[in-house]
């Protein structure tokens, strides 16, 4: 059973959840962040940010809104991992992060291996740009290329596979062009990026490569996007609201603006007064220095910079209770049963346990 405190003190779950809504109640603009929980957790979340007339953010924002803002204004050629491993025989790998957003990534994948739909049935060519420290070990790579400004390189990648002339050193010029064969040859090509190394501008370039190359042939993007269900909670958010996270409801409908709702300055800058911290899926506690009243609904290893008025640990989506997640295996949001089933709270009980106390229920 998961622990409720009320200022450092246990408390009952009940009591917890009553002082929570009180505290939340009064404030002129609360805001839900973190949000690192499974889809019932994000639709239970937004409604109460509906009914209190808050905003919602959430812990992975700058990385989603990489791609996100691209996706919006340029549009993005995207491909599903099952596709990837059925049919790419181009593998172009970006950045250092890969397989530590995503463990499972090469076995998932399977570069090493033949893919099966491939009629030609040849090896196929891995490339990785700014791997990093043994980011590309033991992958049997065909080939690497270091960056320290991947703007630059991949601005640089995209002028030779167009024929444009670059200006770098001779070594990097053939490595460049070494890597615009492979692409420019590749029968079905996937480029898969992620990370913290790339912010929109990157994204961009890459997406206008990709666009070059599939005047002449296929190719497309595999983003492996951000933690704690990240593209879960975005997807829940779009069919309640139309709209991704950073959106508010202050006044009486939802509106969206990823500055003006930024959870974390909103809170700095004295916009937001109380705040709401949703951590299920590891000990991250709240980035912001600024002490406001804080009710916690996280995980019993989070160590906050101070103790939040109301804290309750919460389960694990998929290990201490079923939950409904994205999957990076398939691209989609899929149930999971829990693998070692607790009796901690989740985050939609305890957020509808607190909406109880607050009114009806809005029918976002």
């Amino acid at each position: 059973m998961g622990e409720a405190r009320i200022n450092g003190k246990p408390v009952s779950l009940a009591a917890a959840a009553e002082r929570a809504a009180e505290i939340l109640s009064q404030a002129r603009m609360p805001v839900i962040a973190g949000l690192g929980t499974d889809a019932a957790g994000a639709r239970a979340s937004i409604l109460l940010a509906e009914k209190l007339r808050g905003a919602y953010d959430h812990m992975h924002s700058t990385r989603i809104f990489a791609d996100l803002d691209v996706m919006r204004q340029a549009g993005l050629m995207v491909t599903t991992p099952n596709e990837a491993r059925l049919r790419a025989d181009v593998f172009l790998f970006i950045g250092k992060d890969l397989t530590k957003d995503w463990p499972a990534m090469m076995e998932r994948l399977s570069p090493a291996k033949i893919p099966p739909f491939d009629l030609v049935h040849e090896p196929r060519k891995l490339l990785w740009i700014a791997p990093g420290r043994g980011g590309a070990k033991g992958e049997g790579l065909v080939e690497t290329l270091d960056s320290s400004d991947l703007h630059a390189t991949l601005a640089s990648l995209r002028a030779r596979a167009a024929g444009r002339a670059v200006n770098c050193a001779k070594g990097t010029l053939r490595k460049l062009d070494e890597f615009a064969g492979v692409l420019k040859n590749a029968r079905f090509g996937v480029a898969v990026w992620g990370g913290d190394g790339l912010d929109s501008l990157s994204i961009e370039m890459l997406h206008g490569l990709i666009r070059d190359l599939n005047k002449t042939t296929r190719f497309s993007g595999l983003p492996l996007g951000a933690g704690a269900n990240a593209s879960g909670v975005v997807q829940t958010s779009g069919w309640m609201t139309g709209f991704p996270v950073r959106t508010s409801f202050g006044r009486g409908f939802p509106e969206h603006d990823t500055w003006r709702f930024d959870a974390t300055r909103m809170i700095e800058s004295g916009e937001a007064d109380t705040a709401l911290w949703i951590s299920a899926y590891g000990p991250e506690a709240p980035p912001w220095r600024k002490n406001i009243p804080l009710v916690a609904l996280a995980s019993p290893q989070t160590v906050f910079a101070w103790e939040p008025q109301v804290c309750v640990e919460i389960g694990c989506p998929g290990i201490d209770h079923d939950g409904a997640e994205f999957a990076r295996e398939t691209g989609s949001i899929v149930g999971s049963l829990a693998s070692h089933r607790s009796q901690a709270p989740s985050v939609a009980d305890v957020v509808s346990q607190i909406s109880k106390h607050l009114g009806e229920t809005p029918k976002c």
